[in-house]
């Protein structure tokens, strides 16, 4: 009965995030829309639920980010929407491809920030060490699968939207990745540190702060 009990705090806890990431992947404060491409901060409350309930949790709403970026993208398209939806692609090799980049690169910021998060809670790192490190990894994480997943699926796709001759596709990736990227990796260790350190004292006195490790 107690472990029923733990699954449920759990679950009730990834649907709250869940709920969380819905709402911002919905609102401009979730989605900014770029002249190029969709920068966000949907990745934050990702990165906090695979801190809070486990690597599991953390890739769940990885990839519920993930459908909801799909979905924006397929609904009000920028210049990269093609990557990200699915619907867009005019084949269906594309459209594998456009699946992996929304979602499972998504699902990738949950399972190495829980991981890591893991990893340095087991060397014994603090937490005010640990989540600006975990903050910062993860959203570099999804900028860097993302952005390697189009270069390397996605190339010549990429280079004519960009107007660019594809031996050009390479500097302009890495200008994302360590352009934009910097912001909302900085962002995420801002506020992963603030709203982690609070939610990790409320959360450890609940069935499921002691058993989120265990997901």
């Amino acid at each position: 009965m107690k472990t029923r009990k733990h699954d449920t705090h759990w679950m009730v806890g990834v649907a709250m995030m869940a709920a969380i990431v819905i709402l911002l992947a919905n609102t401009p404060l979730g989605m900014i829309q770029l002249p190029i491409i969709k920068a966000t901060t949907t990745h934050i409350p990702v990165i906090l639920g695979a801190i809070l309930l486990g690597p599991l949790a953390g890739t769940i709403l990885g990839c519920v980010f993930g459908i909801c970026s799909m979905i924006n993208n397929t609904i009000a398209p920028a210049l990269l929407s093609f990557a990200f939806s699915p619907f867009l692609s005019t084949s269906l090799a594309g459209a594998v491809k456009a699946v992996w980049v929304a979602v499972g690169c998504r699902a990738m910021i949950g399972l190495v920030s829980g991981w890591l998060w893991i990893g340095l809670k087991k060397v014994k790192a603090p937490d005010l060490v640990a989540l600006p490190i975990v903050g910062f990894i993860g959203a570099w994480t999804n900028t860097v699968c993302v952005m390697g997943s189009i270069y390397f699926l996605l190339r010549p796709e990429y280079a004519k939207a960009m107007g660019v001759g594809i031996e050009a596709v390479f500097g302009l990736v890495m200008a994302v990745i360590t352009g934009s990227s910097i912001a909302e990796a900085v962002a995420a260790l801002v506020l992963v540190t603030a709203i982690g350190k609070v939610l990790i004292h409320v959360v450890a006195r609940m069935p499921m702060g002691r058993s989120a490790a265990e997901n």
